[in-house]
C-alpha cells in the first residue's frame, strides 16, 4: 500500500496531479479541491490509496489522512467503487458528506453523479452509525472564478465526473453569468460543482 507521496508537482491538471518522487513521475487522481492548491514546481505532500485492478494500478491523492479514510470507507458500500468516491468527495467536502450521510440526507447524497435514490438509502443505512458528523461541518464559501476561456475545460471535466454535457455547459454558464470573474479555472470548476450540487 502506497500510503502517502511526497515530491514537487510536475504537472497539476483538473482532475490529477503528477508528482516528481525519486525522479518517477507519480500520476494521482485528486478532486478539483486538491487539485486548485498545486501549482507546479511546488513541493506538495497527498494522503494517497492505491486501487489495485486486474489491468492497473491507479493512485487516488488526497488533502489528508481523514479524507483518505472517509474516500475508503464509503468505498465499503456495495456498488461504490473509487471513481464515484471521488465524485462524492469532488462534491461535498469532506465534512459535509460526513454531515449527509451521519444525517440521512439523501437529497444532498443524491447529487453526486452516478448514486441515485436507492445508492445514496443504501449509503446512509450502511455507513450512518460508522461515519460521524464534524461539529460545525458546512461546506466552505468558495471566491467567485472567471472561466470564459476555459469554459470548455471546466465543462469537460465536468463530464469527466459524470455529468451529462448539457447539465454541464448549464452549470457553467450559470456561474459565468452570475457576474465577473477572476480568471482562474480551478474556482470556476468549484462554483460549477457547487451551481450542480443545488
Amino acid at each position: 500500500m502506497i500510503a502517502s507521496l511526497r515530491g514537487a508537482v510536475a504537472t497539476a491538471g483538473l482532475d490529477h496531479v503528477v508528482l516528481e518522487v525519486g525522479g518517477v513521475g507519480m500520476l494521482v487522481h485528486v478532486t478539483p479541491g486538491t487539485a486548485s492548491g498545486l501549482r507546479r514546481g511546488q513541493e506538495a505532500r497527498l494522503a494517497t490509496s492505491l486501487v489495485v485492478r486486474e489491468d492497473s494500478l491507479t493512485l487516488f491523492g488526497f488533502a489528508d489522512e481523514a479524507e483518505r479514510d472517509l474516500f475508503e470507507q464509503v468505498q465499503t458500500v456495495s456498488g461504490v467503487g473509487p471513481r464515484l468516491a471521488l465524485a462524492m468527495l469532488a462534491v461535498h467536502p469532506p465534512d459535509s458528506l460526513r454531515a449527509a450521510i451521519s444525517g440521512g440526507d439523501v437529497v444532498a447524497l443524491t447529487k453526486v453523479p452516478g448514486i441515485g435514490k436507492k445508492g445514496a438509502e443504501r449509503i446512509v443505512l450502511e455507513l450512518r452509525d460508522k461515519v460521524g458528523a464534524i461539529p460545525g461541518g458546512a461546506a466552505t464559501v468558495v471566491a467567485a472564478g472567471n472561466g470564459s476561456p476555459a469554459r470548455g475545460q471546466v465543462a469537460e471535466a465536468l463530464v469527466g465526473l459524470g455529468w451529462s454535457a448539457k447539465q454541464a455547459d448549464d452549470a457553467v454558464g450559470k456561474v459565468l453569468a452570475a457576474g465577473p470573474q477572476s480568471g482562474d479555472v480551478s474556482s470556476l470548476l468549484r462554483l460549477a460543482l457547487r451551481e450542480l450540487g443545488r
